[in-house]
């Protein structure tokens, strides 16, 4: 039976434009990109996860405000449950630490990238909110 993956992934938009991460040649699903964010931990809450893993990933602070959607997607290394929130940051500016590269996108731009699986859904979503 696969392993289910509980993730959170933040949306964080700033001037109608979005910040989008490309994933590195040693993570799992290499150079595609994503929404930056990660695994909930056991016992820890979605909210708390997402401020955590973008604490480490990116070197800043986000405030996690509402729910945008929840994709379950079977990968071939398990199936993960990919919880995304809008997201807004607190001060400095993100710097990479884990990814390959970020980008910030307007809206309209976001179907030019090739996304990971389980982000598509979301992509998709906000793209009709705009």
């Amino acid at each position: 039976m696969k392993k289910h993956i509980e993730v959170v992934a933040a949306v964080i938009i700033a001037d109608q434009q979005v910040l989008c991460a490309q994933r590195s040649d040693s993570m799992s699903l290499p150079l595609l990109w994503e929404f930056p964010g990660g695994k909930v931990e056991p016992g820890e809450s979605k909210s708390t996860a997402l401020k955590r893993e973008i604490k480490e990933e990116l070197l800043c602070d986000i405030v996690v405000e509402d729910k945008i959607t929840t994709t379950t997607y079977d990968y071939d290394f398990g199936v993960v449950h990919l919880h995304s929130y809008h997201c807004t940051l607190q001060t400095q500016a993100p710097t990479l630490t884990e990814h390959k590269a970020m980008k910030w996108l307007n809206i309209t731009e976001l179907q030019q990238l090739a996304w990971a699986p389980a982000d598509i859904s979301t992509v998709n979503m906000i793209s009709q909110f705009y």
